[in-house]
């Protein structure tokens, strides 16, 4: 439980790189708002997962691993093309997010504190993944 908790913030602390990285260049003010909104989801799931390492009385990482630098990257090489661009290189990123999510769900480690907070947060991972699918549609 304690990898499983470690990971996942790893997770959040890059995936909010990445948030940041395209708010930063998103031109279009509705896109860069329902960004900010995700990103506030993923702040909201380190806040949780730091109190679930706090009870584990682990050491909770505070910020990403090498991959911050790839995902945070992909959006910025992204923004050279152009505001759907960096939506597309953000949602490969939430596929990720989403297959770990997915992963700690079906995780027998997951105690029945966790469980819940792990199906709201794959929850939210799914809804910012649909969103972006549809927004690049546009």
């Amino acid at each position: 439980m304690e990898k499983l908790v470690s990971n996942l913030l790893r997770l959040e602390h890059d995936a909010i790189a990445a948030y940041e990285a395209t708010i930063e260049r998103l031109n279009d003010a509705t896109s860069r708002q329902q960004i900010e909104a995700f990103r506030h989801d993923h702040l909201d799931h380190v806040v949780q997962l730091e109190q679930f390492a706090a009870r584990l009385e682990i050491d909770a990482p505070t910020g990403g691993d090498i991959k911050q630098m790839l995902t945070a990257g992909k959006v910025a090489l992204a923004g050279l093309a152009g505001d759907n661009a960096m939506i597309k290189a953000m949602k490969t990123n939430e596929d990720d997010t989403v297959k770990a999510y997915e992963q700690a769900n079906a995780n027998s480690l997951a105690d029945a504190d966790m469980q819940p907070f792990v199906a709201s947060a794959l929850a939210d991972e799914q809804r910012h993944r649909a969103w972006m699918e549809t927004a690049v549609t546009k």
